[in-house]
C-alpha cells in the first residue's frame, strides 16, 4: 500500500458557491496538499470561525489542480452552515491528503464502472479523471437536486446513468437496479468502484460477490480524529479465518468489497 505524507496546511478559500439546493462547492488554495492527492482520499477541515469546535470534519476531495483542491458538501448542521457563509479570502485549517484511496484502473480490458449515491460522486471524480479510459457511472439520489456533478463526468467522456427515488430525473428507483441489470447482461472485464450510503454499498458488495465482479468500496463511516487515533471509524474486515477491526480513516476509506464483513 502506497503511503503518502499527511500535511497540515492553512488554506485560503478561492470559491464557495451553491451547487444545488443545500449543496456547495468549496475550492481552496492548498499548494502543499493538492499535489499529493490520490483518488478517493479526503481532507479533514477545521472551520476557524468556530473557535469552540475542536473536531475537524472529513470531506472527500472532489477536484484537484496543481495548487488547489475542491470539495462538495451539504449544509446540514452548525459547522457546514458556518462554512457555507464563508467567503473567498478567508482561511481554513486542513489536514490531508488522508486515507487509502481507489486503485486507478489499468486500462486494457478492465472496464471501470462507478456507482455513487448522492455526494459519493465527489469521491469518484478523480478516479474518473485519471482512468486511462472512460466507462459508465451509475448515480442515484432521492430527488433531482441530489444528483451532483453529472455535467462534470460527462465532460470527461463518461456515460452517466441517473436514477432518482421519486422519478424526478432519470430512471425511477434505486441506483442498484440498473447496475444489476447491466452486470447480469455482461459482467466480463468489469470492475466496480462505489461510494455512497451504507445500504447502497452493502448491495453493491453483495452483487459483486454473487457475480464474481471485483469491487472497491469507499465506506462512509463517522470519523472524529481522521488520523487513526480515536478508533471511532472502525469497520470489520476479514482476516484469516475470522475478522478484525480496521480504521476507515487510515486503512480505508476504500476497501476491497470481498474483505468487508457486513453486520446484520
Amino acid at each position: 500500500m502506497l503511503t503518502l505524507p499527511m500535511l497540515e496546511e492553512t488554506v485560503q478559500i478561492l470559491a464557495n458557491d451553491r451547487d444545488t439546493d443545500l449543496y456547495y462547492r468549496l475550492v481552496v488554495r492548498a499548494p502543499q496538499i493538492a499535489p499529493q492527492v490520490q483518488p478517493g482520499q479526503f481532507a479533514h477541515l477545521r472551520i476557524l470561525p468556530l473557535q469552540d469546535a475542536l473536531l475537524r470534519r472529513p470531506f472527500s476531495i472532489f477536484q484537484v489542480t496543481q495548487d488547489s483542491f475542491s470539495i462538495l458538501y451539504k449544509a446540514v448542521g452548525r459547522g457546514t452552515e458556518v462554512l457555507a457563509r464563508m467567503r473567498p479570502g478567508e482561511h481554513l485549517s486542513a489536514l490531508g491528503p488522508l486515507g487509502h484511496g481507489f486503485t486507478v484502473p489499468s486500462g486494457g480490458r478492465e472496464q471501470p464502472v462507478l456507482v455513487a449515491g448522492g455526494y459519493g460522486m465527489a469521491a469518484l471524480y478523480l478516479l474518473a479523471e485519471r482512468s486511462p479510459q472512460p466507462g459508465v457511472v451509475f448515480v442515484g439520489g432521492k430527488r433531482r437536486v441530489d444528483i451532483l456533478c453529472e455535467p462534470d463526468f460527462r465532460a470527461l467522456g463518461w456515460e452517466v446513468r441517473v436514477t432518482t427515488e421519486d422519478g424526478s430525473h432519470g430512471q425511477a428507483g434505486l441506483v442498484t437496479e440498473p447496475l444489476q441489470a447491466e452486470l447480469r447482461r455482461d459482467p466480463v472485464g468489469k470492475k466496480l468502484f462505489a461510494c455512497g450510503p451504507t445500504p447502497m454499498l452493502r448491495a453493491v458488495g453483495k452483487l459483486a460477490e454473487e457475480l464474481g465482479v471485483p469491487a472497491e468500496l469507499s465506506l462512509d463511516e463517522h470519523m472524529c480524529c481522521g488520523v487513526g487515533v480515536c478508533l471511532t471509524c472502525v469497520v470489520k474486515i476479514r482476516s484469516g479465518e475470522g475478522w478484525e477491526y480496521q480504521r476507515a480513516c487510515t486503512e480505508g476509506p476504500v476497501f476491497d468489497a470481498r474483505q468487508v464483513v457486513w453486520d446484520r
